[in-house]
This record gives C-alpha cells, structure tokens and sequence, in this order.
C-alpha cells in the first residue's frame, strides 16, 4: 500500500521497482551482505523528502538515504528494507557566494562535481577522501582524508544544515558565518549520524583559495616504524603539509605487480607541501634535512603536474592494487590514534597481518593519527574471512585503549557498532537518548549505530 502512495504523492517517475535499481541500493563497497530494499525513491526537491517521510511514519516504513555507494561500513545497506532515497536528482548548487567563500548544495552532488564549479574562481572545497562521494553522504559519515592533516573532517568544513526530521520538521543547524557561539551545535551532531537523525537535504560548505604553488614528495624507511615516527617528526616540527601519506611495503609491491611499475619496494611516506612558493620549498628543504637525519632514502620531489601525477599514483590506485585479485575479498580497519602513539599502531598493524598469513596492506592519512588496513581472504577457503576480521577487531581495540577511535573516517554503520559501548562508555546511553527523542519511531536507518 505504500508504494501506491508512493507514486500517488510523488509521481511513477520518481519512484521503482525496478530490479537494477533495487540492486545498486543494495549495497556499498564494504564486505556486509547487500540487502535489497522494497521500492527506491529518486526526490528532486526537500518537499519529495517531506511527502516520502509522511508516507513512511504513516506505514512505520523504514527510511534509508543513498548517495553513491561509496561507504566502507555498510551505512547506505537497507537491512530492514523498506524505502531508499537515492539522491542522484537532488544534485544542485543552491548558492554560491564566491566573496564569502561558502557554496551551498543539495545532497546528491559529488565532490568531483562540486570542485569543477568553485575552481573556476580561485577556490576549492578540500576534503578528499578519494572516492568521488556525494557532498551528503560525505556529511552523513563525517568524511575526510588525504587533506585531513591541513583542513580536518567534514565538520570542520560545514557551516550548515537543512534537514528533514522524522516527524516532518524542518530545521536549519547553523549559518552561513564562519563561526558562532550561539546554542547546541547541531551541525556537529548531524553531521557523522549517517542517517539515523534526520535526512539532510542541504548542505553550506566553507571555501579555501587554491594554493599559489604545490610541491609533492616521496621518500622510503626500512621499517614502518621509523616511517612513522618520521611523519610525527614532521608534524613536530610546524612544517604546513597539506597531505602526509604512509604506504607499506607489502602495498609498494602489490602496486608494483598490479601496474608493472618498480617503485622501490620500502616503506613510503608521500608529502604534499602547498602555499607561496618561497615558503613551500623551504619547508621541503627543511623536510628533507629532518628525514634524513632519520635515515630516508630515496627522496624524489616533483613540481610539474605530470610528474607530481606520477609520484601519486602508487597512493591512489592501492585500493585497486589489493581489490582487483579475483576471487578475493577485502576487509580493513580504520583506526585514529593520538599523533604520540602511531608509531606503536602501525608497527602493531604490520604485526597483526603477518601473524594472519594473508596479505594485506598498511596505508593511510597518517598525518593527523587515521591509518587504514586492507586484508585480503577468499570467502571460498574455511576460517580466511574470521582471520582478516580478528585483524580489525584486535587493531580497534588496542586503538581505543590507547585513547584513540575505532574509525577515523569510515564511520560506525554495520561494522563498527560492536566498539561503541568501549569507545564512548556511558554517552552511549545519552546518543541513544537523541536517537529516540528525534525518531521515536526508529524509522530513520535502523539497525545502524547501536547494536
């Protein structure tokens, strides 16, 4: 009875059955078992929003939001069905105000999208988390990574919310001011709830100037540890970098095989310095003196957009270096640890791998403490999977037991809701408060966050 007053209130265009639809909604890129939802919706406006919700109080229908597939914790997985709302249509810019430097934008547009439009005037919305992602989904996981070291999470970048609330309300989280003072900060709290708060279907970013000139860097260390204690030395010292990644070994050489390339087969640190010119290549200087000093070889500094291309290619294509092993699956941990403690978990990481027998990789931001790891089984081969799962498991919670989180960017969706009561111990309770007080009815995403 509900999909006919789906398509009554919103028109048959906007609403499917369609099998490939019902599929693609099914799932995200992460290892949780894909569920197929009952209709999808494809809104174009906040009012479609408004109507799908009243629909589905109404029917107690269970509401889950979609953007691009692109989440590593299963939180775009319709576990109880119900209705999905792809965002695919609400991809506008609502306004963009160029001399403030702030753009507002419906949910649907990706990052990619959204950077070709404010470039053209100086500017840039920095969070980079690689995939080319919705700006709501981003908003919905708090999304960061490559540039997190310089300019943070999403809710760093977020001035402002519009959401729809599950009882029909419609609420703005903040304005268009760089900051405030004033109230609760709700922007804070809808921006990481993943969906189970409220449908966000406005989003008003902040805008930085595109650097004057940019620099890239790539150096190697004989054990990850000291590659690790290399970046906290960097940070230690005030040098600006924009990006700091950490690649192992194990991925140099599955990069290696995967793209016929013979980059040295060492544990990698790549840098990224931005700003004026004369600052950014005396902080590389300065840079390179303090790595060698801990005995970095190999250091390779590129300036030219093709070869800075090139000494970045090994960073961005090792997800795809690991996944493309056919027959094999991938899992991975995603961990944010004070900046003191890295060394220890990244060489704990290496460990845990090594002690599996499978392969996998260590890899990440590790310039503001997030580093990931990617664990390859083969589903078909009896105890892989639970061997690569252990690896998460252990590396989280020795994570929070160093006063660190069990996801730094991911976020908490399917995978990581076991960690919750050890992570946040009492405010667990005072979370799930918010949850009942804003969607007693636990339509909005349900099973996600709390188990």
């Amino acid at each position: 009875m509900f999909i006919h007053m789906l398509k009554d209130q919103l028109g048959n265009e906007k609403v499917s059955q369609n099998e490939t639809a019902l599929f693609a909604c099914s799932h995200d890129e992460s290892p949780h078992q894909a569920v197929e939802p009952e209709v999808v919706c494809f809104p174009e406006s906040r009012e479609d929003i408004e109507k799908i919700l009243e629909i589905a109080r109404t029917y107690h229908v269970p509401v889950t939001s979609f953007g691009a597939g692109s989440g590593l914790e299963g939180q775009a997985i319709p576990i109880q069905r119900g209705i999905v709302i792809h965002f695919e249509k609400m991809n506008k810019v609502v306004d963009f105000s160029p001399e403030d430097m702030t753009i507002t934008v419906q949910p649907g547009l990706t990052r990619k999208s959204l950077n070709k439009i404010v470039n053209r005037h100086g500017l840039i919305f920095p969070v980079d988390p690689g995939a080319d992602a919705t700006i709501g989904g981003m908003a919905a996981t708090n999304a960061s990574g490559t540039t997190a070291v310089r300019y943070g999470a999403m809710r760093d970048q977020t001035l402002d919310l519009e959401v729809v609330l599950a009882d029909g309300k419609v609420i703005h989280t903040g304005t268009r001011a760089k900051k405030s003072s004033s109230g609760y900060n709700l922007t804070g709290l809808f921006t990481g709830s993943e969906g189970t708060l409220g449908i966000i279907t406005e989003v008003t970013l902040k805008l930085h100037g595109i650097p004057e000139h940019t620099l890239m860097a790539r150096c190697t260390f004989d054990d990850i540890e000291t590659c690790a204690a290399a970046a906290q030395t960097i940070l230690l010292s005030g040098i600006s970098v924009m990006r700091m990644e950490l690649v192992d070994a194990t991925s140099i050489a599955q990069v290696n095989a995967y793209g016929a390339y013979d980059y040295p087969v060492h544990h990698t640190l790549f840098f990224e310095f931005a700003g004026m010119k004369a600052a950014v290549e005396e902080e590389s200087v300065l840079a390179k003196e303090l790595l060698h000093d801990l005995g970095c070889r190999d250091w390779e500094v590129a300036t030219d957009p093709a070869k800075q291309k090139e000494v970045w290619r090994t960073r961005h294509e090792l997800s795809y270096a690991f996944t493309h092993v056919k027959g094999m699956r991938d899992t991975g941990a995603d961990v944010c640890v004070p900046i003191s403690r890295l060394p220890e978990l990244v060489s704990y990481a290496r460990e845990l791998i090594e002690e599996s027998g499978l392969t996998g990789g260590v890899l990440g931001h590790i310039g503001d403490g997030n580093f990931h790891t990617i664990v390859l089984f083969n589903p078909k081969v009896e105890g892989e999977q639970e061997r690569a799962m252990y690896t998460n498991d252990a590396l989280a919670m020795r994570a929070i037991e160093v006063g660190g989180t069990c996801t730094g960017e991911h976020g908490v969706g399917l995978g990581k809701m076991k960690f919750q009561k050890a992570e946040h111990g009492e405010a667990v309770e005072v979370m799930k408060n918010m949850k009942q007080m804003l969607d007693p009815e636990g339509i909005l995403n349900p099973g996600k966050m709390f188990e």
